[in-house]
Protein backbone atom coordinates (compact mmCIF):
# COMPACT_ATOMS: atom_id res chain seq x y z
CA UNK A 1 0.00 0.00 0.00
CA UNK A 2 2.82 2.41 0.90
CA UNK A 3 4.59 1.68 -2.39
CA UNK A 4 1.43 2.52 -4.33
CA UNK A 5 1.23 5.94 -2.63
CA UNK A 6 4.81 6.92 -3.54
CA UNK A 7 4.09 7.75 -7.20
CA UNK A 8 1.08 10.03 -6.55
CA UNK A 9 3.09 11.74 -3.79
CA UNK A 10 6.02 12.39 -6.13
CA UNK A 11 3.69 13.76 -8.80
CA UNK A 12 2.10 16.05 -6.21
CA UNK A 13 5.48 17.36 -5.07
CA UNK A 14 6.64 17.96 -8.67
CA UNK A 15 3.40 19.78 -9.41
CA UNK A 16 3.85 21.98 -6.33
CA UNK A 17 7.44 22.79 -7.36
CA UNK A 18 6.30 23.76 -10.84
CA UNK A 19 3.52 25.93 -9.43
CA UNK A 20 6.03 27.60 -7.11
CA UNK A 21 8.36 28.24 -10.06
CA UNK A 22 5.51 29.74 -12.08
CA UNK A 23 3.99 31.66 -9.19
CA UNK A 24 2.95 34.96 -10.72
CA UNK A 25 4.57 38.13 -9.47
CA UNK A 26 2.47 41.13 -8.59
CA UNK A 27 1.16 42.76 -11.76
CA UNK A 28 2.97 45.99 -12.61
CA UNK A 29 0.61 48.74 -13.73
CA UNK A 30 0.83 52.39 -14.56
CA UNK A 31 -1.57 54.52 -12.57
CA UNK A 32 -2.88 57.82 -13.88
CA UNK A 33 -2.36 60.72 -11.49
CA UNK A 34 -3.28 64.35 -11.00
CA UNK A 35 -0.65 66.33 -12.92
CA UNK A 36 -1.75 69.72 -11.59
CA UNK A 37 1.15 70.35 -9.19
CA UNK A 38 3.76 69.30 -11.74
CA UNK A 39 2.22 71.46 -14.43
CA UNK A 40 2.09 74.42 -12.04
CA UNK A 41 5.84 74.01 -11.54
CA UNK A 42 6.39 73.84 -15.30
CA UNK A 43 4.47 77.12 -15.74
CA UNK A 44 7.51 78.93 -14.32
CA UNK A 45 10.08 77.21 -16.58
CA UNK A 46 12.55 79.67 -18.11
CA UNK A 47 12.03 78.02 -21.51
CA UNK A 48 8.53 78.87 -22.81
CA UNK A 49 8.41 75.58 -24.75
CA UNK A 50 8.78 73.68 -21.47
CA UNK A 51 5.68 75.26 -19.93
CA UNK A 52 3.73 72.09 -20.42
CA UNK A 53 -0.05 71.75 -20.49
CA UNK A 54 0.03 68.00 -19.91
CA UNK A 55 2.50 65.15 -19.47
CA UNK A 56 0.57 61.98 -20.22
CA UNK A 57 -1.71 61.42 -23.20
CA UNK A 58 -5.41 62.00 -22.65
CA UNK A 59 -6.41 59.43 -25.28
CA UNK A 60 -4.05 56.50 -24.56
CA UNK A 61 -3.70 54.13 -21.61
CA UNK A 62 -0.03 53.47 -21.02
CA UNK A 63 -0.77 49.97 -19.66
CA UNK A 64 -1.83 48.97 -23.16
CA UNK A 65 1.81 49.27 -24.26
CA UNK A 66 2.90 46.11 -22.42
CA UNK A 67 -0.45 44.38 -21.95
CA UNK A 68 0.29 41.69 -24.58
CA UNK A 69 3.39 40.59 -22.66
CA UNK A 70 2.03 40.16 -19.14
CA UNK A 71 2.26 36.35 -19.26
CA UNK A 72 5.81 36.37 -20.61
CA UNK A 73 6.96 38.95 -18.08
CA UNK A 74 5.26 37.02 -15.27
CA UNK A 75 6.42 33.48 -16.07
CA UNK A 76 9.37 33.73 -18.49
CA UNK A 77 11.40 36.63 -17.14
CA UNK A 78 12.42 37.92 -13.74
CA UNK A 79 14.11 40.83 -11.99
CA UNK A 80 17.05 38.52 -11.30
CA UNK A 81 17.52 37.71 -14.98
CA UNK A 82 17.09 41.39 -15.85
CA UNK A 83 19.97 42.27 -13.51
CA UNK A 84 22.13 39.46 -14.93
CA UNK A 85 21.61 40.71 -18.48
CA UNK A 86 22.20 44.41 -17.79
CA UNK A 87 26.01 44.31 -18.22
CA UNK A 88 25.60 42.47 -21.54
CA UNK A 89 22.99 44.88 -22.92
CA UNK A 90 23.15 48.40 -21.48
CA UNK A 91 25.39 50.70 -23.53
CA UNK A 92 26.74 47.73 -25.51
CA UNK A 93 27.18 47.94 -29.28
CA UNK A 94 25.57 45.52 -31.71
CA UNK A 95 28.71 43.35 -32.22
CA UNK A 96 28.96 42.85 -28.44
CA UNK A 97 25.28 41.95 -28.06
CA UNK A 98 25.49 39.60 -31.03
CA UNK A 99 28.56 37.93 -29.49
CA UNK A 100 26.66 37.34 -26.24
CA UNK A 101 23.89 35.59 -28.21
CA UNK A 102 26.41 33.62 -30.26
CA UNK A 103 28.12 32.45 -27.04
CA UNK A 104 24.72 31.44 -25.59
CA UNK A 105 24.95 33.90 -22.72
CA UNK A 106 21.46 35.05 -23.67
CA UNK A 107 18.82 34.39 -26.31
CA UNK A 108 16.96 36.66 -28.70
CA UNK A 109 13.85 36.04 -26.61
CA UNK A 110 15.62 37.17 -23.45
CA UNK A 111 16.96 40.26 -25.20
CA UNK A 112 13.46 41.25 -26.31
CA UNK A 113 11.97 40.56 -22.88
CA UNK A 114 14.80 42.54 -21.28
CA UNK A 115 13.77 45.64 -23.23
CA UNK A 116 10.04 45.14 -22.65
CA UNK A 117 10.65 44.57 -18.93
CA UNK A 118 12.82 47.69 -18.81
CA UNK A 119 10.23 49.78 -20.64
CA UNK A 120 7.50 48.67 -18.23
CA UNK A 121 9.80 49.21 -15.24
CA UNK A 122 10.43 52.85 -16.03
CA UNK A 123 7.25 53.81 -17.87
CA UNK A 124 5.03 52.56 -15.02
CA UNK A 125 6.92 54.84 -12.60
CA UNK A 126 5.50 58.37 -12.69
CA UNK A 127 8.73 59.80 -11.29
CA UNK A 128 10.87 58.30 -14.08
CA UNK A 129 8.64 57.73 -17.11
CA UNK A 130 9.79 59.35 -20.35
CA UNK A 131 6.79 58.75 -22.64
CA UNK A 132 9.16 57.70 -25.39
CA UNK A 133 7.08 54.69 -26.47
CA UNK A 134 3.69 54.75 -28.17
CA UNK A 135 3.26 51.00 -28.75
CA UNK A 136 5.05 47.65 -28.79
CA UNK A 137 4.83 44.93 -31.43
CA UNK A 138 2.53 42.21 -29.98
CA UNK A 139 4.26 39.42 -31.93
CA UNK A 140 7.88 40.39 -31.26
CA UNK A 141 8.47 37.71 -28.58
CA UNK A 142 7.23 34.99 -30.93
CA UNK A 143 9.47 36.35 -33.67
CA UNK A 144 12.45 36.26 -31.30
CA UNK A 145 11.72 32.66 -30.32
CA UNK A 146 11.70 31.70 -33.99
CA UNK A 147 15.17 33.19 -34.42
CA UNK A 148 16.44 31.23 -31.42
CA UNK A 149 15.70 28.01 -33.30
CA UNK A 150 18.22 28.93 -35.98
CA UNK A 151 21.96 28.41 -35.88
CA UNK A 152 24.09 31.52 -35.41
CA UNK A 153 25.45 32.37 -38.86
CA UNK A 154 29.05 33.37 -39.44
CA UNK A 155 29.54 37.13 -39.71
CA UNK A 156 26.26 37.97 -38.01
CA UNK A 157 28.01 40.05 -35.32
CA UNK A 158 28.05 43.01 -37.70
CA UNK A 159 24.42 42.88 -38.78
CA UNK A 160 21.01 44.05 -37.59
CA UNK A 161 19.83 40.42 -37.50
CA UNK A 162 17.86 39.67 -34.34
CA UNK A 163 18.33 43.16 -32.91
CA UNK A 164 15.21 44.77 -31.36
CA UNK A 165 14.73 48.27 -32.82
CA UNK A 166 12.08 50.96 -32.48
CA UNK A 167 10.60 52.99 -35.33
CA UNK A 168 9.36 56.55 -35.14
CA UNK A 169 5.58 56.35 -35.23
CA UNK A 170 5.24 57.98 -38.63
CA UNK A 171 6.85 54.92 -40.27
CA UNK A 172 4.45 52.26 -41.55
CA UNK A 173 4.57 48.93 -39.71
CA UNK A 174 2.25 46.03 -40.47
CA UNK A 175 0.29 44.82 -37.45
CA UNK A 176 0.71 48.10 -35.57
CA UNK A 177 -0.89 51.51 -35.82
CA UNK A 178 1.06 54.30 -37.53
CA UNK A 179 -0.20 57.48 -35.89
CA UNK A 180 2.26 60.34 -36.48
CA UNK A 181 1.19 61.09 -32.90
CA UNK A 182 -2.13 62.48 -34.14
CA UNK A 183 -5.56 61.61 -32.76
CA UNK A 184 -7.00 61.39 -36.26
CA UNK A 185 -4.52 58.61 -37.13
CA UNK A 186 -4.71 56.81 -33.77
CA UNK A 187 -6.08 53.67 -35.47
CA UNK A 188 -4.23 53.92 -38.79
CA UNK A 189 -3.37 50.31 -39.72
CA UNK A 190 -0.80 51.14 -42.39
CA UNK A 191 1.31 48.45 -44.02
CA UNK A 192 5.11 48.23 -43.84
CA UNK A 193 7.04 51.18 -45.17
CA UNK A 194 9.83 50.30 -47.61
CA UNK A 195 12.53 50.68 -44.93
CA UNK A 196 10.49 48.51 -42.55
CA UNK A 197 10.46 45.80 -45.19
CA UNK A 198 14.22 46.14 -45.61
CA UNK A 199 14.79 45.83 -41.87
CA UNK A 200 12.64 42.71 -41.69
CA UNK A 201 14.40 41.22 -44.72
CA UNK A 202 17.67 41.70 -42.86
CA UNK A 203 16.34 40.00 -39.73
CA UNK A 204 15.68 42.99 -37.47
CA UNK A 205 13.07 42.60 -34.76
CA UNK A 206 10.63 45.52 -34.80
CA UNK A 207 10.16 46.07 -31.08
CA UNK A 208 7.62 48.86 -31.43
CA UNK A 209 6.94 52.52 -32.20
CA UNK A 210 8.56 55.60 -30.66
CA UNK A 211 6.76 58.79 -29.71
CA UNK A 212 7.40 61.96 -31.72
CA UNK A 213 6.51 65.60 -32.03
CA UNK A 214 3.04 65.34 -33.56
CA UNK A 215 3.01 65.53 -37.38
CA UNK A 216 6.83 65.67 -37.13
CA UNK A 217 6.62 69.09 -35.42
CA UNK A 218 4.83 70.77 -38.27
CA UNK A 219 1.54 71.41 -36.48
CA UNK A 220 1.89 74.21 -33.93
CA UNK A 221 4.25 77.13 -33.28
CA UNK A 222 6.18 77.48 -30.03
CA UNK A 223 4.75 74.22 -28.68
CA UNK A 224 6.84 71.70 -26.70
CA UNK A 225 9.20 69.46 -28.62
CA UNK A 226 8.18 65.82 -28.29
CA UNK A 227 4.48 66.33 -27.61
CA UNK A 228 1.83 64.25 -29.37
CA UNK A 229 -1.83 63.65 -28.63
CA UNK A 230 -1.33 59.87 -28.82
CA UNK A 231 1.96 59.58 -26.92
CA UNK A 232 1.88 62.52 -24.54
CA UNK A 233 4.96 64.58 -23.69
CA UNK A 234 8.34 62.96 -24.39
CA UNK A 235 10.83 63.80 -21.63
CA UNK A 236 14.62 63.99 -21.72
CA UNK A 237 16.31 61.38 -19.47
CA UNK A 238 19.25 63.75 -18.85
CA UNK A 239 16.93 66.30 -17.25
CA UNK A 240 13.38 65.08 -16.95
CA UNK A 241 10.96 68.04 -17.31
CA UNK A 242 14.01 70.35 -17.18
CA UNK A 243 15.70 69.86 -20.55
CA UNK A 244 14.05 69.67 -23.97
CA UNK A 245 13.92 66.29 -25.68
CA UNK A 246 14.62 67.68 -29.15
CA UNK A 247 12.39 66.92 -32.07
CA UNK A 248 10.68 65.82 -34.05
CA UNK A 249 12.21 62.34 -33.62
CA UNK A 250 11.97 62.95 -29.88
CA UNK A 251 11.02 59.44 -28.83
CA UNK A 252 13.67 57.88 -31.05
CA UNK A 253 16.36 59.92 -29.32
CA UNK A 254 15.03 59.37 -25.81
CA UNK A 255 14.51 55.60 -26.12
CA UNK A 256 17.97 55.12 -27.58
CA UNK A 257 19.57 57.20 -24.82
CA UNK A 258 17.67 55.33 -22.11
CA UNK A 259 18.49 51.88 -23.55
CA UNK A 260 14.89 50.93 -24.33
CA UNK A 261 16.08 49.22 -27.53
CA UNK A 262 19.29 48.54 -29.42
CA UNK A 263 18.56 51.58 -31.61
CA UNK A 264 15.76 53.54 -33.27
CA UNK A 265 14.83 55.03 -36.62
CA UNK A 266 14.02 58.72 -36.86
CA UNK A 267 12.98 60.97 -39.72
CA UNK A 268 14.20 64.43 -40.63
CA UNK A 269 12.94 67.30 -42.73
CA UNK A 270 15.16 69.91 -41.10
CA UNK A 271 16.90 68.98 -37.85
CA UNK A 272 14.46 66.29 -36.71
CA UNK A 273 17.15 63.61 -36.35
CA UNK A 274 20.04 65.92 -35.48
CA UNK A 275 18.17 67.81 -32.73
CA UNK A 276 16.98 64.87 -30.58
CA UNK A 277 20.19 62.93 -31.20
CA UNK A 278 22.23 65.88 -29.95
CA UNK A 279 20.04 66.63 -26.95
CA UNK A 280 20.00 62.97 -25.87
CA UNK A 281 23.70 62.22 -26.43
CA UNK A 282 23.22 59.65 -29.20
CA UNK A 283 24.62 59.29 -32.71
CA UNK A 284 22.23 60.41 -35.42
CA UNK A 285 22.64 60.22 -39.19
CA UNK A 286 20.57 62.36 -41.54
CA UNK A 287 21.36 60.79 -44.93
CA UNK A 288 21.41 62.38 -48.36
CA UNK A 289 17.88 62.67 -49.75
CA UNK A 290 17.20 59.47 -51.68
CA UNK A 291 19.66 57.13 -49.97
CA UNK A 292 16.81 55.76 -47.84
CA UNK A 293 13.26 55.37 -49.13
CA UNK A 294 10.39 57.51 -47.82
CA UNK A 295 7.56 55.31 -49.13
CA UNK A 296 5.07 54.48 -46.38
CA UNK A 297 6.23 57.28 -44.09
CA UNK A 298 3.78 60.03 -43.09
CA UNK A 299 5.29 63.06 -44.86
CA UNK A 300 5.97 66.71 -44.44
CA UNK A 301 8.00 67.29 -47.58
CA UNK A 302 8.86 64.98 -50.47
CA UNK A 303 11.60 67.50 -51.26
CA UNK A 304 13.40 67.26 -47.92
CA UNK A 305 12.17 64.24 -45.91
CA UNK A 306 14.44 61.30 -45.09
CA UNK A 307 14.56 58.58 -42.43
CA UNK A 308 17.82 57.83 -40.66
CA UNK A 309 19.40 55.69 -37.90
CA UNK A 310 19.79 56.85 -34.28
CA UNK A 311 22.18 54.76 -32.19
CA UNK A 312 24.45 54.88 -29.15
CA UNK A 313 27.64 54.65 -31.20
CA UNK A 314 28.93 55.02 -34.75
CA UNK A 315 29.45 51.36 -35.57
CA UNK A 316 25.80 50.60 -34.80
CA UNK A 317 24.82 53.53 -37.00
CA UNK A 318 26.69 52.05 -39.95
CA UNK A 319 25.15 48.61 -39.32
CA UNK A 320 21.67 50.12 -39.12
CA UNK A 321 22.13 52.22 -42.27
CA UNK A 322 23.37 49.18 -44.19
CA UNK A 323 20.19 47.29 -43.29
CA UNK A 324 17.87 49.99 -44.65
CA UNK A 325 19.40 50.98 -48.00
CA UNK A 326 17.80 49.85 -51.25
CA UNK A 327 16.38 51.27 -54.44
CA UNK A 328 12.65 51.96 -54.15
CA UNK A 329 10.87 52.35 -57.48
CA UNK A 330 7.92 54.03 -55.75
CA UNK A 331 10.10 56.90 -54.46
CA UNK A 332 11.23 59.26 -57.24
CA UNK A 333 14.25 60.40 -55.22
CA UNK A 334 15.41 56.87 -54.33
CA UNK A 335 18.84 55.73 -55.53
CA UNK A 336 20.68 52.44 -55.37
CA UNK A 337 23.84 52.24 -53.26
CA UNK A 338 26.48 49.55 -53.55
CA UNK A 339 28.58 50.94 -50.71
CA UNK A 340 29.46 48.86 -47.67
CA UNK A 341 29.27 51.35 -44.82
CA UNK A 342 31.12 49.02 -42.48
CA UNK A 343 34.07 48.49 -44.81
CA UNK A 344 37.31 49.74 -43.25
CA UNK A 345 35.32 51.59 -40.58
CA UNK A 346 37.51 50.31 -37.77
CA UNK A 347 40.63 51.48 -39.63
CA UNK A 348 39.35 55.05 -39.72
CA UNK A 349 41.73 57.88 -38.88
CA UNK A 350 41.56 61.66 -38.67
CA UNK A 351 45.16 61.96 -39.75
CA UNK A 352 45.37 64.53 -42.56
CA UNK A 353 41.60 65.01 -42.80
CA UNK A 354 40.64 68.58 -43.64
CA UNK A 355 37.81 69.74 -41.42
CA UNK A 356 36.15 73.12 -41.71
CA UNK A 357 35.41 75.07 -38.52
CA UNK A 358 32.74 77.78 -38.56
CA UNK A 359 34.45 80.67 -36.75
CA UNK A 360 31.44 82.04 -34.82
CA UNK A 361 30.95 78.61 -33.22
CA UNK A 362 34.34 78.82 -31.53
CA UNK A 363 32.69 80.99 -28.90
CA UNK A 364 31.25 77.74 -27.54
CA UNK A 365 33.85 76.40 -25.09
CA UNK A 366 32.96 72.71 -25.63
CA UNK A 367 33.17 73.09 -29.43
CA UNK A 368 36.46 74.97 -29.11
CA UNK A 369 37.94 72.30 -26.83
CA UNK A 370 36.78 69.58 -29.22
CA UNK A 371 38.54 71.28 -32.13
CA UNK A 372 41.77 71.14 -30.17
CA UNK A 373 41.21 67.43 -29.54
CA UNK A 374 40.68 66.91 -33.28
CA UNK A 375 43.99 68.60 -33.96
CA UNK A 376 45.60 66.22 -31.50
CA UNK A 377 44.10 63.32 -33.44
CA UNK A 378 45.80 64.52 -36.62
CA UNK A 379 43.06 66.51 -38.31
CA UNK A 380 43.86 69.65 -40.26
CA UNK A 381 41.57 72.41 -39.05
CA UNK A 382 40.57 75.22 -41.41
CA UNK A 383 38.59 78.08 -39.88
CA UNK A 384 36.21 80.06 -42.08
CA UNK A 385 33.42 82.60 -41.95
CA UNK A 386 30.32 81.14 -43.59
CA UNK A 387 28.79 82.88 -46.62
CA UNK A 388 25.92 85.20 -45.74
CA UNK A 389 22.84 83.76 -47.40
CA UNK A 390 19.12 83.96 -46.64
CA UNK A 391 16.68 81.06 -46.39
CA UNK A 392 13.83 82.83 -48.16
CA UNK A 393 10.66 80.78 -48.59
CA UNK A 394 11.50 77.84 -46.32
CA UNK A 395 8.05 77.69 -44.71
CA UNK A 396 6.47 78.04 -48.13
CA UNK A 397 8.33 74.95 -49.30
CA UNK A 398 7.06 72.95 -46.31
CA UNK A 399 3.52 74.30 -46.63
CA UNK A 400 3.05 73.43 -50.28
CA UNK A 401 4.82 70.07 -50.05
CA UNK A 402 2.66 68.99 -47.13
CA UNK A 403 -0.49 70.31 -48.79
CA UNK A 404 0.33 68.02 -51.74
CA UNK A 405 2.13 65.12 -50.08
CA UNK A 406 -0.16 64.35 -47.13
CA UNK A 407 -3.20 63.63 -49.37
CA UNK A 408 -1.03 61.29 -51.46
CA UNK A 409 0.02 59.40 -48.33
CA UNK A 410 -3.55 59.20 -47.00
CA UNK A 411 -4.82 57.88 -50.31
CA UNK A 412 -2.06 55.32 -50.88
CA UNK A 413 -1.06 54.17 -47.40
CA UNK A 414 -3.61 55.01 -44.69
CA UNK A 415 -6.07 52.25 -43.76
CA UNK A 416 -9.69 52.37 -44.93
CA UNK A 417 -11.02 53.54 -41.55
CA UNK A 418 -9.08 56.81 -41.89
CA UNK A 419 -11.50 59.18 -43.60
CA UNK A 420 -9.55 62.46 -43.71
CA UNK A 421 -7.95 63.18 -47.07
CA UNK A 422 -6.50 66.71 -46.82
CA UNK A 423 -4.80 69.01 -44.33
CA UNK A 424 -8.08 70.95 -44.14
CA UNK A 425 -9.88 67.73 -43.14
CA UNK A 426 -7.40 67.24 -40.28
CA UNK A 427 -7.83 70.85 -39.14
CA UNK A 428 -11.61 70.44 -39.06
CA UNK A 429 -11.35 67.12 -37.20
CA UNK A 430 -9.15 68.72 -34.52
CA UNK A 431 -11.54 71.66 -34.11
CA UNK A 432 -14.19 69.26 -32.79
CA UNK A 433 -12.18 68.80 -29.57
CA UNK A 434 -9.20 71.15 -29.40
CA UNK A 435 -8.54 70.53 -25.71
CA UNK A 436 -7.74 66.85 -26.30
CA UNK A 437 -6.59 66.86 -29.93
CA UNK A 438 -4.56 70.08 -30.24
CA UNK A 439 -4.05 71.68 -26.80
CA UNK A 440 -1.21 73.81 -28.19
CA UNK A 441 -3.11 74.81 -31.33
CA UNK A 442 -2.53 73.98 -35.00
CA UNK A 443 -1.18 77.27 -36.34
CA UNK A 444 1.09 75.68 -38.95
CA UNK A 445 -1.72 73.51 -40.33
CA UNK A 446 -3.88 76.64 -40.53
CA UNK A 447 -1.08 78.28 -42.51
CA UNK A 448 -0.87 75.36 -44.94
CA UNK A 449 -4.58 75.58 -45.69
CA UNK A 450 -4.47 79.29 -46.63
CA UNK A 451 -1.06 79.38 -48.36
CA UNK A 452 -1.73 80.87 -51.85
CA UNK A 453 1.61 79.93 -53.48
CA UNK A 454 1.26 78.90 -57.13
CA UNK A 455 3.05 75.92 -58.70
CA UNK A 456 5.37 78.28 -60.59
CA UNK A 457 6.24 80.21 -57.43
CA UNK A 458 6.77 76.97 -55.53
CA UNK A 459 9.29 75.66 -58.07
CA UNK A 460 11.19 78.95 -57.88
CA UNK A 461 11.28 78.73 -54.08
CA UNK A 462 12.62 75.18 -54.16
CA UNK A 463 15.31 76.06 -56.69
CA UNK A 464 16.36 79.16 -54.77
CA UNK A 465 16.62 77.35 -51.44
CA UNK A 466 18.63 74.49 -52.95
CA UNK A 467 21.10 76.98 -54.42
CA UNK A 468 21.29 78.80 -51.07
CA UNK A 469 22.12 75.63 -49.16
CA UNK A 470 24.74 74.54 -51.65
CA UNK A 471 26.36 77.98 -51.60
CA UNK A 472 26.55 77.95 -47.81
CA UNK A 473 28.59 74.73 -47.84
CA UNK A 474 30.19 74.54 -51.27
CA UNK A 475 31.98 77.89 -51.14
CA UNK A 476 34.14 76.97 -48.11
CA UNK A 477 34.31 73.26 -48.93
CA UNK A 478 35.56 73.82 -52.48
CA UNK A 479 37.85 76.69 -51.58
CA UNK A 480 39.59 74.73 -48.81
CA UNK A 481 39.10 71.17 -50.17
CA UNK A 482 37.33 70.12 -46.98
CA UNK A 483 36.37 66.56 -46.12
CA UNK A 484 33.55 67.89 -43.93
CA UNK A 485 32.26 70.97 -42.15
CA UNK A 486 31.95 70.84 -38.35
CA UNK A 487 28.81 72.24 -36.74
CA UNK A 488 27.03 71.93 -33.39
CA UNK A 489 23.80 69.96 -32.87
CA UNK A 490 21.28 71.01 -35.53
CA UNK A 491 22.60 74.59 -35.83
CA UNK A 492 22.98 74.36 -39.62
CA UNK A 493 20.39 71.67 -40.31
CA UNK A 494 18.26 74.02 -42.42
CA UNK A 495 21.09 74.74 -44.85
CA UNK A 496 21.94 71.02 -45.05
CA UNK A 497 18.27 70.19 -45.60
CA UNK A 498 17.74 72.45 -48.62
CA UNK A 499 21.16 71.51 -50.03
CA UNK A 500 20.18 67.84 -49.50
CA UNK A 501 23.53 67.16 -47.82
CA UNK A 502 24.13 64.41 -45.24
CA UNK A 503 24.94 65.09 -41.58
CA UNK A 504 26.25 62.91 -38.75
CA UNK A 505 26.04 64.11 -35.15
CA UNK A 506 28.17 62.48 -32.42
CA UNK A 507 28.23 63.24 -28.66
CA UNK A 508 30.70 66.05 -27.85
CA UNK A 509 30.08 66.84 -24.19
CA UNK A 510 27.69 68.07 -21.53
CA UNK A 511 26.86 71.62 -20.54
CA UNK A 512 26.86 72.85 -16.94
CA UNK A 513 23.15 72.02 -16.56
CA UNK A 514 23.72 68.47 -17.82
CA UNK A 515 22.39 69.16 -21.31
CA UNK A 516 24.20 67.01 -23.91
CA UNK A 517 25.83 68.76 -26.85
CA UNK A 518 27.10 67.13 -30.03
CA UNK A 519 29.57 67.65 -32.87
CA UNK A 520 27.93 67.49 -36.30
CA UNK A 521 29.84 66.48 -39.44
CA UNK A 522 28.34 67.78 -42.71
CA UNK A 523 29.49 66.49 -46.11
CA UNK A 524 28.72 66.51 -49.81
CA UNK A 525 25.89 64.29 -51.16
CA UNK A 526 26.31 60.53 -50.72
CA UNK A 527 29.42 60.81 -48.56
CA UNK A 528 27.82 58.98 -45.64
CA UNK A 529 30.73 56.52 -45.69
CA UNK A 530 33.18 59.41 -45.24
CA UNK A 531 31.14 60.95 -42.42
CA UNK A 532 30.84 57.63 -40.60
CA UNK A 533 34.61 57.11 -40.78
CA UNK A 534 35.26 60.63 -39.50
CA UNK A 535 32.69 60.11 -36.75
CA UNK A 536 34.13 56.73 -35.78
CA UNK A 537 37.69 58.05 -35.57
CA UNK A 538 36.53 61.02 -33.52
CA UNK A 539 34.45 58.78 -31.21
CA UNK A 540 37.36 56.40 -30.60
CA UNK A 541 39.65 59.30 -29.70
CA UNK A 542 37.10 61.18 -27.64
CA UNK A 543 34.67 58.80 -25.92
CA UNK A 544 32.12 61.16 -24.43
CA UNK A 545 28.72 59.50 -24.18
CA UNK A 546 27.46 58.72 -20.68
CA UNK A 547 24.17 56.96 -20.00
CA UNK A 548 21.61 59.11 -18.14
CA UNK A 549 22.27 58.47 -14.45
CA UNK A 550 18.71 57.58 -13.40
CA UNK A 551 18.41 54.97 -16.14
CA UNK A 552 21.37 52.67 -15.46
Amino acid sequence: MKKILIIPLLLFLISCAQEEKKKPIERVVWEAFDETSELNEQANHENPRMRLKLINSKISDKNAIWEAFEADLTYNFSEERYEELKPMVLEQDIPSIQAAIRDKKMTHEELVLFYIYRIRKYESDNTLSLNGIISLNPTVVEEARALDKEAFAEGREYSIYGMPVLLKDNIGTDGMYTTAGAAVLAENSAKDAFITERLKENGALILGKANLSEWAYYLCTGCPLGYSAVGGQTLNPYGRKILESGGSSSGSGVVTAANYAVAAVGTETSGSILSPSSLNSVVGLKPTIGLLSRTGIVPISSTLDTPGPMTKNVIDNAIFLQAMIGKDEADDASVASDKNYLENLKNSSLEGKRLGVIKPLLQDSIYSLTIEKLKGLGAEIIEFDPPEVAMNGFLTLLNIDMKNDLPKYLEAHASENIKVRTVKDVVDYNLSDTLIRVPYGQQLFDGIVVDPTTDEEFEAVKKGLNETGKTFFDVPMDAHQLDAVLSINNFHAGFAAVAKYPCLTVPMGYQSNGQPISLTFIGKPFTEDVLLKLGYAYEQGNKIRKAPKNYN
